[in-house]
């Protein structure tokens, strides 16, 4: 059988169809790169924005139109199971609790079926193939945010044993995955609820001392989880140094509102405490335009602190009401007009940070993964990679270097790139 996979949304989605990738091939089918070539088509849906949402249905009705079968999972498609199940070419639709389980089930295989031997990890045919491997360390969410669907498409959070992780990445590494990244809901609460229990601290030791993968990166931590201690793990060279702290408004009353268990002054002390460890560490976040009673002074009190903070870059995300999450009955609801015009404000914070972090980097020397490469007419090849602190890089090079760590130094900084030259060492 000819299978395609799609995803919509967030890392842990990206880790889940890799999963699913390897759980296919294994089974003796094949991964093609377009829908029209699929007998299958199995889409990993997102819903923690309306937009999002909405990007799920439409995605499967291409999908459709393309001619596969669709099977449907993810947030989305667990919130609106009738709705899915409704769509065009939809035959089946499996909710968040039965995700781990959908290719065994699909195919009549027994739940074991998968834990006979380690299965490598292969890219993903067409515009998933990729050279790093994000890796579900962790699922669900006991937070409370009260604009977030997450806790309710994904249930309470659940850590994945370590040895279950490392064999993933031990999987990745075999596929040739020069970089893993660590995925999941609630990150931060790893450990929380093994016997006996468990921090993050010790699920990013155990990798980076029982498996060779030359680079370590975590997906976004919530920033009551950390403590200073926590930084002391970046003596490691392998751990990138880029964190994403989700700060959501930098006003305390929205804060409050939105549930959140941290202050502006919190997040301040920890992200100088981050830099104090990490040298040149990029820090990015996650901001909300236009949370209901958003008031001028509260919006005031968020854009001049993103200001302050100085962040190597984030998202910035139009307020949109969830049903079922306590943030839809709130009152005083702000304009979306209003919502969009702070979102533009935020927005042009973020660049004007983020560029001024680029441009530490001229003229220095920095370690770039190459995720592109491009045949050139002259014979070269065109390449666009990933440096550690997570910045975008261009450069030119005599020879195809796709899928490996090179040093280069960068010569020049464009609106969003860093163009860089090869060391006479690479």
């Amino acid at each position: 059988m000819k299978v395609y996979l799609d995803t919509i949304g967030c890392r842990l989605n990206q880790a889940e169809i890799e999963r699913m990738a390897r759980e296919f091939r294994a089974a003796g089918h094949s991964l093609v790169a377009s829908p029209t070539e699929a007998d299958l088509a199995v889409i990993n849906t997102c819903a923690v924005t309306a937009k999002a949402a909405a990007d799920s249905r439409q995605r499967i009705r291409q999908l459709a139109r393309a001619g596969a079968r669709v099977v449907a999972t993810g947030c989305w498609a667990t919130l609106e199971p009738a709705h899915a199940a409704g769509l065009p070419a939809v035959t089946r639709v499996v909710p968040n609790p039965q995700k781990d389980a959908l290719v065994a089930d699909l195919l009549g295989l027994p739940p074991q079926a998968f834990d006979l031997e380690p299965i490598a990890r292969e890219p993903i045919p067409g515009s998933r193939a990729r050279t790093r491997a994000f890796i579900k360390a962790q699922d669900g969410c006991d937070n409370r945010c009260t604009f977030c669907l997450t806790t309710i498409a994904r249930g309470p959070g659940r850590s994945r044993p370590v040895e279950e992780v490392l064999a993933d990445i031990r999987a990745a590494r075999r596929g040739g995955a020069q970089e893993v990244v660590l995925t999941g809901v609630h990150l931060g609460s790893w450990g929380h609820d093994l016997s006996p229990p468990r921090r993050l601290a010790d699920l990013v030791r155990a990798v980076l001392a029982h498996t060779d993968v030359p680079r370590l990166r975590l997906s976004s931590l919530e920033p009551w989880d950390l403590d200073a201690d926590f930084f002391a793990l970046w003596e490691n060279p392998r751990l990138a140094p880029s964190l994403h702290l989700p700060l959501q408004s930098g006003s305390a009353t929205v804060l409050r509102r939105m549930a959140r268990k941290t202050t502006p002054e919190a997040f301040a002390r920890l992200v100088a405490a981050a830099r104090r460890a990490i040298p040149d560490v990029a820090i990015t976040t996650d901001l909300i335009a236009g949370f209901p009673g958003e008031t001028e002074a509260e919006f005031a009190e968020t854009l001049a602190f993103v200001e302050a903070m100085g962040f190597a870059g984030g998202h910035v995300f139009t307020y949109s009401e969830r049903p079922g999450t306590a943030a839809a009955a709130m009152p005083n609801p702000v304009p979306h007009a209003m919502r969009k015009e702070r979102n533009a404000a935020l927005r042009a914070a973020l660049a004007a940070s983020a560029a001024r972090y680029r441009r530490r980097f001229l003229g220095r020397t920095v370690t770039v993964l190459w995720e592109s490469s491009q045949p050139q007419p002259d014979g070269t090849f065109a390449l666009r990679g990933l440096s550690e602190h997570g910045l975008r890089v261009t450069a030119s090079a005599q020879e195809d270097a796709w899928n490996r760590l090179t040093r280069v130094k960068i010569e020049t900084i464009t609106e969003d790139l860093l163009q860089a030259t090869f060391t006479p060492d690479t």
